[in-house]
């Protein structure tokens, strides 16, 4: 008889600074690791909500970010964003992912990195970090997962 063991779980992380340069390292570690594991079929959704994480932290924070990238022993990736601002925009704020993002202008050239999140992430979760984000220079978590179901192609239907 055969056992089959679920792969291993591994992760990556990289501290970011506070520069417009960091969401292409992040992109980059993002697609070099997930080479490097054979998980090219979830690469395109994970790079991009990562940029859209790692965007939001370098727009609304005046410091670094933090990014992980958790490849689960279920098949499943992971991947927070920690910047140094602790509020925690929708759809990461309600319990369960319940909240909306709210829909950007037809006209405005930003606002729409969050919905995407939403929609392709299979969950996604925040937190603030430290006496409920009320300690400065705590900052937040923000989080994703996918496991499957997204895929890239699905945002040009």
């Amino acid at each position: 008889m055969v056992t089959v063991a679920p792969p291993p779980s591994w992760a990556y992380a990289l501290r970011l600074p506070r520069d417009p340069r960091a969401v292409r390292v992040a992109r980059m570690t993002v697609r070099a690791a997930l080479d490097g594991h054979g998980r090219q079929e979830a690469l395109d959704v994970v790079e991009l909500l990562t940029s859209e994480l790692i965007t939001n932290a370098y727009l609304h924070t005046k410091g670094p970010a933090s990014l992980r990238l958790t490849g689960l022993s279920d098949g499943r990736l992971r991947v927070g964003v920690w910047d140094s601002h602790p509020y925690i925009p929708a759809p990461f704020s309600g319990a369960g992912g319940n909240d909306s993002a709210p829909p950007a202008r037809p006209d405005s050239e930003s606002g729409r990195g969050l919905r995407l999140v939403q929609e392709y992430a299979d969950s996604w979760g925040g937190w603030s970090l430290g006496d409920g984000g009320l300690r400065r220079g705590a900052g937040k978590l923000l989080w994703f997962e996918v496991g499957g179901r997204a895929t890239l192609p699905l945002l040009l239907k």
